[in-house]
Parts: C-alpha cells; structure tokens; sequence
C-alpha cells in the first residue's frame, strides 16, 4: 500500500499532521478557515491537540529561513472523518487509505505484536531502573554483613560513591545535630542512643604535650551495624527529594 500521508503512534494511537492532510485534500479554502469550521466537531486533546512546525518561508530559496505555524496533530478517525466531508477525488482516496490503515491497525496479529512491544519496553525501562537500583542494594547488602568498623570520614566517602552529596565534617556535624555523637574536648563520643543502638566504638589512646604530660584522644568508629543504618536513612532522605 502506496503511502499517502505520513502517520506516527503516539499514547498507542495512529495519528497525522493535520496540515499534511490539508495539503494532501486539496482544500481550497485557507488553512485556518478549515480548521475553525471544521474541528469544532471534534474534541481537543482527545481527537486533535495543537502544536507547531517549522516550514520553509521559500522552498526556491533555503537560505531565506524557516518560520513556525501552527498544526494540529489528528487522529486516523478524525482525518478519516475529514476525508469524508471533502466532495472529491482526494476525499474518496484518502478515506479509502484511512479505513486501510484502521484494519490493519485492529488484525488481532498487529495488536498481540503491540502489546508484546508495549510489554518489552516497559520491561527495559524496569531493567533500567533495577540497574540504577542495584549499587545501592548491594552496597547496604555489604555493609549489613561487615564486622568491620570504619571511621566516619570512610562513611562519609561511601556516602558520596552513593550520590549522597556530603563530606567529613558536614557528617560530624550532622551525627552531633540529630543526638548521635557529643563533641568534646579530646574528640568525639557516642550518645546514649547511640551506644544502645550499637552504631560507634570507641577507642583510646594516648598522646604527651609539649610540657610532657599525657593526653587522652578519643576515636570514634562505625560499626557494620551502624554503616548499614546511617546508609538506609540516608538513602531514603535521598529518594524523597528526588521523587
């Protein structure tokens, strides 16, 4: 079958530019008096919806430019309805051509082929979301079963590796403002909560001043169980401000 007019799928619906069937009808009346006699049968965003294209001003003469005009993109139905409303040649054509469209459209063996095209794209657009999905499953998989401690500014890399947009000192801070770490003078140390939730250790040593007398530090580490807690809530905060 000849090709009369080009027609695109768009929302699973055959549809055309409206003024591509203008042209193709042969109207003899203006574009725009077409369309405000016409489409006014019709219901907008569901049989027609506007927009616009770019069309030479002279085709003889490239160089002069382009300008945009308005255009409508139609359904098959509405421009085999069109068709019908035109008393000519190029009507009965372009009707014929519409109605050849629609049966091949609605064969049972084009529509299971549709279907089976709908269900594989949805199916790479999940793949493609598992994939984004997955580095941020197995690294709080990972982290779940360590025994291994870490400081917090490794936590604070780990976060980053993760789209988590935070450093050393804004975790610091952070862990001290939502009552997970005290700071004090020798370093940092767990809160209460902290410590019955079993997210830091801490270690001592031991350092001598300039008058030779000894100072205790403090290091505080993230346990796995901590690294995996500070992670989930990261990661949802995350996926509530990207939703």
């Amino acid at each position: 079958m000849d090709q009369l007019i080009k027609v695109d799928v768009k929302n699973n619906r055959q549809v055309v530019s409206a003024r591509e069937l203008y042209k193709g009808l042969e109207i003899s009346k203006r574009f725009n008096n077409w369309v405000e006699n016409n489409f006014k049968l019709f219901e907008e965003n569901t049989d027609y919806i506007g927009c616009t294209r770019s069309t030479p001003y002279n085709k003889m003469y490239p160089e002069a430019g382009s300008q945009d005009v308005q255009d409508y993109v139609i359904t098959i139905e509405m421009a085999k309805q069109l068709a019908m409303m035109v008393r000519n040649d190029n009507g009965k054509r372009y009707r014929k051509y519409f109605l050849k469209l629609e049966e091949k459209w609605n064969d049972p063996q084009e529509v299971v082929k549709r279907g089976y095209e709908i269900l594989q794209s949805e199916n790479n657009q999940l793949r493609i979301e598992n994939d984004q999905l997955k580095p941020k499953a197995l690294f709080a998989d990972t982290i779940a079963a360590s025994d291994d401690t870490i400081l917090v500014r490794d936590l604070a890399k780990f976060l980053r590796q993760n789209g988590i947009n935070i450093g050393q000192n804004r975790l610091f801070n952070w862990l001290r403002d939502k009552g997970y770490l005290i700071k004090k003078s020798n370093g940092y140390t767990p809160t209460q909560k902290a410590m019955d939730l079993e997210l830091f250790e801490v270690s001592e040593w031991t350092i001598s001043n300039n008058n030779g007398k000894p100072k205790i530090k403090l290091t505080t580490r993230v346990t796995g169980k901590g690294q995996n807690y500070f992670i989930n809530k990261f990661l949802k905060v995350n996926e509530k401000a990207e939703a």
